[in-house]
């Protein structure tokens, strides 16, 4: 039996939800610090590449924050299709999206194909540990109030996962890794409203679609406190907010190439001993 394509597949995200989570937050001021984050280590990173980028693309949900940051860069929506145009990029930047993507290949198959030969890819999102210890806490919780379980936080990929995504882009030279932040809340209220503020809100198609009972949400807040306090402040809690960030670069015949099995001109061994030597 064949595997199901991306388009047979049930859809991750609602759309619609998502689209009205992101308008919401944008009305009321945007809690952009994890896109601050997120910008402020791409541009340290552009930064130390010892060339210019004349024809940036920015893949986003949210436009007005990374047009300020870019303001040379074309907007381009992160819609299951993306607006770009094959070959016309030398950098494209997929920022804090790829985690609502229901194909996250096909967006970065989609950047890839908008590079010019040796254009570079970026792409940022949360993963690894992110949220991990509330999606653990909420799961608990309906699990002993209610019997049932429902998806409350979005799944995030881990960043080996992620990092092979590039390769099956047909992106070289594939880096993937991660930036950690932790942070600390006053309870379960404060950070859930801090994820609305953020846009990231429970947007999955298959979302709870009445409203979530209290003694549900105070059962999870008491795992939060007892299994996540906050080290500084144990009266708060603590959550985890991993960035994973994803680079490649559209081939070139001027790349560094790997070398050919078994094309060596030194026994491994032999380099050991030489290191030993040294020290």
């Amino acid at each position: 039996m064949n595997a199901p394509s991306a388009s047979d597949r049930p859809a991750l995200t609602d759309r619609r939800a998502l689209t009205r989570q992101r308008r919401r937050a944008m009305r009321a001021g945007h809690a952009d610090v994890l896109h601050r984050l997120a910008a402020d280590e791409i541009q340290d990173r552009l930064a130390e590449i010892k060339r210019s980028f004349t024809r940036p693309a920015i893949v986003t949900g949210f436009p007005d924050f990374w047009a300020a940051r870019f303001p040379d860069a074309k907007i381009v929506a992160d819609d299951p299709v993306l607006d770009l145009e094959p070959g016309a990029h030398d950098l494209v930047i997929h920022a804090m999206a790829l985690h609502w993507a229901d194909d996250p290949v096909g967006q970065m198959v989609h950047s890839a194909r908008a590079l010019r030969q040796d254009g570079l890819f970026i792409g940022v999102c949360p993963g690894g540990q992110t949220l991990s210890g509330l999606r653990a806490a909420l799961a608990a919780a309906e699990a002993e109030i209610t019997g049932g379980l429902s998806p409350r936080v979005l799944p995030m990929g881990e960043i080996r996962d992620m990092g092979a995504l590039l390769g099956r882009a047909g992106l070289a030279l594939p880096v993937a890794d991660l930036v950690s932040q932790r942070a600390s809340y006053r309870d379960l209220i404060h950070l859930a409203r801090d994820l609305r503020a953020m846009g990231e809100g429970n947007a999955m198609a298959a979302r709870l679609r009445r409203p979530t009972r209290r003694a549900v949400l105070a059962r999870a807040g008491a795992i939060m406190a007892e299994h996540h306090p906050d080290r500084d402040d144990p009266s708060r809690i603590a959550v985890t907010f991993d960035l994973v960030f994803l680079t490649g670069w559209a081939p070139a015949p001027s790349q560094p190439k790997p070398l050919r099995p078994g094309s060596a001109t030194t026994l491994l061994a032999d380099a050991l001993n030489e290191i030993r030597k040294k020290t």
